[in-house]
């Protein structure tokens, strides 16, 4: 039991902050409305959020957003990068368009793991949650993608790392020329594509890297239903989309990173 009963001010701050989070921008009558706070408190807290530097409010944009400094809070915990921060609005946007989810994964030894999903904003996405989602390198399509974009010598590493790992996922037969031949198919598409043979089978997955200065800082990649999108509607609406999200947050992140 704590020796002191909690500090509510402390509570209703973190309580509008981990809200004001899970929003791409919002207002003050949506963030009463999702945490029951009196708008004169949410009014008050915000402007001490935006004081120390942990909030902004952008007319442009309508409403109220964390700013890049919120990361600092998680400092002692390997949390989302600076790339998330970028990919964010950009892969809630791609699905709110084309409905399907997208997910930001990031490197983890020898693996990509999924760091952001806009699952919650898909009304067709085939999974339930995919946070923190182990995918191999050799067989998911972020992980082929950062495989055959990263610099060569990264690579190596990589593929010695894999061909030491205790998942089967990782050691296809033919284990280097499976490497090779997924590199090289990668890079003349332009985009990766997950192994057919993966479960589920009924799903698809595109991916791109997400680069600065020649490094794959993250893997983008979209999933829909096999028997919905026609292989056309992919290469002609899908890939196109993906890509130029994928632009946009390659600019914000030079924008972010720039004096």
């Amino acid at each position: 039991m704590p020796s002191f009963p909690p500090v509510q001010s402390v509570q209703r701050a973190l309580a509008l902050l981990a809200e004001l989070n899970r929003q791409r921008v919002t207002s003050i009558g949506e963030l009463h409305r999702r945490t029951g706070l009196p708008k004169p408190t949410i009014v008050r807290l915000l402007e001490t959020l935006i004081a120390e530097g942990f909030a902004a409010c952008d007319s442009r944009v309508g409403g109220y957003q964390v700013t890049s400094k919120v990361a600092a809070l998680s400092s002692g915990f390997h949390g989302a990068p600076m790339v998330i921060e970028a990919a964010r609005p950009w892969a809630i946007d791609l699905t709110r368009r084309l409905k399907w989810p997208v997910a930001v994964g990031l490197l983890q030894e020898s693996a990509v793991f999924v760091r952001f999903s806009t699952i919650p904003d898909s009304p067709v996405s085939p999974f339930h949650a995919t946070i923190n989602l182990r995918l191999s390198l050799v067989s998911r399509a972020l992980g082929r993608a950062y495989l055959a974009y990263c610099p060569s010598g990264e690579r190596r590493l990589l593929v010695g790392m894999l061909s030491a790992s205790g998942h089967a996922e990782d050691r296809p037969d033919n284990f280097a020329r499976a490497v090779q031949q997924l590199v090289r198919a990668t890079r003349s598409r332009g985009y990766a594509e997950r192994d057919p043979n993966v479960e589920p089978r009924n799903s698809n997955t595109i991916a791109v890297p997400i680069m600065a200065n020649k490094l794959v800082l993250a893997t983008m990649g979209l999933t829909y239903f096999r028997s919905a999108v026609r292989r056309s509607t992919l290469i002609d609406t899908l890939v196109p989309a993906l890509k130029e999200a994928r632009t946009h947050i390659e600019q914000s992140i030079q924008a972010m990173r720039a004096p």
